[in-house]
């Protein structure tokens, strides 16, 4: 894993600026850099790497291929490289500098193209190609957005980065904020791809290609994708799995093994994450039944008991023979990594769990330089909580007539009901159309839900162009593990995890991403995957060949920290309403001052609001470390 960039039609300033932006990433790529230039051209590229598959000079970035046509700058890992070197076998291709998955793919892209490259290839990945005869650019993404990519225009130039603060370090750099997409961010907590929190800068979608051509011309790239989450999950329920549910989990754990046996492919120490859950313990479970000695799994833990796995996380460690490391924290361990989060993330962001993420990514580091994640198994096997609540209140609310349930939806928030308990988000409940709206309701997934006018501007919840309006698949809860496949996961779990473990330079890998997975699961029948609003169950039936069940059965306690009762009390208390303060709020100009008092006084009153609390604070906090914090 590494981090790249690079500047087009830039200007005088573009051999200084490339080592500005490289700099900045340096956390991307502690153990090397390069620079590329064809300055006829007006093209510079830049990268920092981070040694993992071949940690000699012949791995070093960016790379020039055999013919010298080509140049690559590449982050991430092709685990099946291999094969592309067998395609590549087929064409006379043999002769190899070194032993990096980057030489393979940037041959690969030379003799065999980019679209059957990116066809073939299976891992993570944000590269930048230039074809230095035919004078274009050639960005690319990963099919489901492990890998970030930032692209857009800086003065009159055309700009691309791993790290959005890469490109708010250039001298010319002087985009506004983006006030249109605030209430993206406060309906979500994160902002969706493509936009970013600046003007004229965007993120490239996952599973997309972009195209440039120099000399470059504002305006006249080429955007298409190659791959898409909503054509993988049609062509699955056109080809449902046939087998019975022991089939089914027997071919899952298959896939997933695969999956494992290429990602934990590295010249470096590998580890694994292991929260006491489903989805870690399956992956730490599978690693070491195909590991001939003791796999490295790490945890930390919290002394309070609500929020604390880790006895359970060590319990399986135990079980499954691991070498297990763990850590527990202290609330002021926590709290010290609030202020290093505008930094780290370089845009708004308000997942709280990116506090744990980071500390158990920061002690992992101290032991490998990769590490495997549990991550998606919610989103592909359908276990999260809300979809069989949203479910039920669909089946109820489906055999209603729409008319009728506008008006009750419009007596409830009309009238002084609202004011009864959660009747304002029954009320919403009661008034969509569409699962997908239904979804939008749930306080969970939409924060602010746009009932206040916190922003100039209050555009409606937005879901991925991909699933809007509802019913792709003809079954509410596919439905939903599509919009947060499409969304969710690549926009705010991808992006938490991708930034926290890559501020302390490690490398974390997902197996359940494997295409070959992830194309698995959406052929599995519902009743694999949920029944009586219990989830993921064939990821259980793989998990409960290797570890007990009653080991495993039990309240899942969540990834989580304490926010509502660090807010109460002491210096958060202060350090929160200092930047809530309304002369401060009225003198940026982008929010409401008036609604953002009110919201404080009624989180600390009643409790209500803790979803857009976080949101404000983690807003206010990276306007106030930002140098661009300005409209216009």
């Amino acid at each position: 894993m590494c981090g790249i960039a690079g500047l087009l039609r830039y200007g005088k300033a573009a051999a200084r600026d490339i080592e500005v932006m490289k700099e900045r990433m340096v956390h991307r790529g502690p153990d090397g850099d390069g620079t590329w230039c064809a300055p006829e051209d007006d093209v510079y590229l830049g990268h920092r790497r981070l040694a993992v598959i071949d940690l000699t000079e012949t791995g070093a970035q960016p790379m020039l291929s055999h013919s010298e046509r080509f140049v690559l700058s590449f982050n991430g890992e092709i685990y099946n490289h291999p094969l592309l070197k067998e395609k590549l076998a087929a064409k006379g291709i043999t002769s190899f500098r070194g032993t990096s998955d980057t030489e393979v793919l940037l041959e690969s892209l030379e003799h065999l193209g980019v679209p059957e490259t990116l066809r073939l290839a299976k891992g993570m990945f944000a590269f930048a190609l230039y074809d230095r005869e035919g004078k274009t650019l050639t960005l690319a993404r990963d099919r489901v957005g492990e890998k970030p990519l930032y692209y857009g225009y800086v003065g009159k130039g055309f700009v691309f980065a791993s790290d959005i603060g890469c490109i708010r370090a250039l001298s010319a750099f002087d985009n506004p904020v983006n006030e249109k997409v605030l209430p993206l961010y406060f309906a979500h907590g994160y902002i969706p791809a493509p936009y970013t929190i600046y003007r004229d800068i965007h993120k490239l979608k996952a599973g997309c290609v972009l195209t440039i051509r120099t000399p470059y011309a504002k305006g006249t790239e080429e955007l298409r994708p190659y791959w898409s989450m909503k054509e993988c999950a049609l062509a699955g329920r056109a080809n449902p799995f046939r087998g019975s549910f022991q089939e089914a989990s027997a071919e899952l754990e298959r896939l997933v093994k695969e999956s494992l046996k290429g990602q934990t492919v590295a010249d470096v120490p590998v580890g694994a994450f292991l929260s006491g859950g489903i989805d870690s313990a399956t992956t730490v479970a599978l690693m070491q039944d195909l590991s001939p000695g003791k796999i490295r799994s790490f945890t930390i833990g919290m002394e309070e008991e609500t929020y604390n796995e880790a006895v359970y996380a060590k319990e399986i460690a135990a079980h499954l023979g691991t070498e297990h490391t763990e850590l527990y924290i202290t609330e002021k361990d926590a709290q010290a990594v609030i202020p290093l989060l505008p930094e780290m993330f370089t845009e708004p962001f308000a997942d709280s769990s990116q506090i744990p993420t980071y500390l158990v990514s920061k002690m992992t580091r101290e032991h490998v330089t990769v590490s495997i994640s549990g991550d998606a198994g919610d989103e592909l096997f359908g276990g999260y909580n809300v979809y069989g609540s949203v479910e039920q209140s669909w089946k109820r609310a489906a055999g209603i007539p729409r008319p009728l349930r506008r008006l009750s939806a419009a007596l409830i928030q009309g009238t002084p009901l609202k004011r009864i308990g959660r009747m304002e988000e029954v009320g919403s409940l009661v008034a969509a159309g569409t699962p997908e709206e239904m979804y939008a309701s749930v306080p969970y997934k939409d924060g602010l839900k746009n009932r206040i006018p916190l922003c100039r501007e209050m555009l409606p919840y937005a879901a991925s162009p991909e699933v809007a309006g509802a019913d792709v698949l003809g079954d509410p809860v596919k439905d939903m593990m599509l919009i947060d496949l499409c969304l969710y996961h690549p926009d705010d779990i991808l992006v938490k995890v991708d930034r926290c473990a890559m501020a302390v330079s490690l490398e974390t890998r997902v197996p359940f991403l494997d295409r070959d997975v992830v194309e698995f699961a959406w052929t599995l029948p519902r009743a694999y995957l949920r029944k009586d609003n219990r989830g993921k169950l064939v990821l259980r039936d793989v998990l409960y060949r290797h570890v007990p069940r009653e080991m495993m059965e039990r309240p899942k306690k969540g990834f989580s920290i304490p926010v509502k009762k660090w807010l109460a009390e002491g210096e958060l208390r202060d350090w929160a309403q200092t930047l809530l303060a309304p002369e401060k709020i009225r003198r940026e100009g982008f929010l409401n001052a008036g609604v953002v008092t009110e919201i404080w006084k009624q989180y600390t009153e009643k409790g209500k609001w803790r979803e857009a609390i976080w949101c404000l604070l983690m807003f206010e906090a990276w306007l106030e470390g930002s140098t661009n914090g300005r409209l216009s």
